[in-house]
């Protein structure tokens, strides 16, 4: 059994700051990426940023330069950091987790329930 759990979401200013953490446990083997998707109302899911496991990070252009993606291995967690939040930034964020289990041979996609982000203008 694996749990992918989100916090940190919440109401900012334009311009303001927010910090997500994401937190995986249960029955982990061992996990390579780790990321953030987020999806806006009426708007398909999208990648926002991403890191695999030797730590080179991806960004969707719309967040480089403001967004910073991070990882505690040691803590199964990862953490984006967004700061120049704009009004388009609004949508739940997703965490993502490729992990495999004790049971397991295969890397499988875990999900969290999703945290709220709301930037207002």
């Amino acid at each position: 059994q694996v749990q992918v759990v989100e916090s940190g979401g919440g109401l900012v200013q334009a311009g303001g700051s927010l910090r997500l953490s994401c937190v995986a446990s249960g029955s982990i083997f061992s996990i390579n990426t780790m990321g953030w998707y987020r999806q806006a109302p009426g708007k398909q899911r999208e990648l926002v940023a991403v890191l695999i496991s030797d730590g080179s990070p991806n960004y969707a252009d719309s967040v480089n330069g403001r967004f910073t993606i991070s990882r505690d291995n040691a803590k199964n967690t990862v953490y984006l950091q967004m700061n120049s939040l704009k009004p388009e930034d609004t949508a739940v964020y997703y965490c993502h987790a490729a992990i495999r289990t004790l049971r397991d041979n295969l890397f499988r996609a875990y999900w969290g329930q999703g945290t709220q982000v709301t930037v207002s203008s």
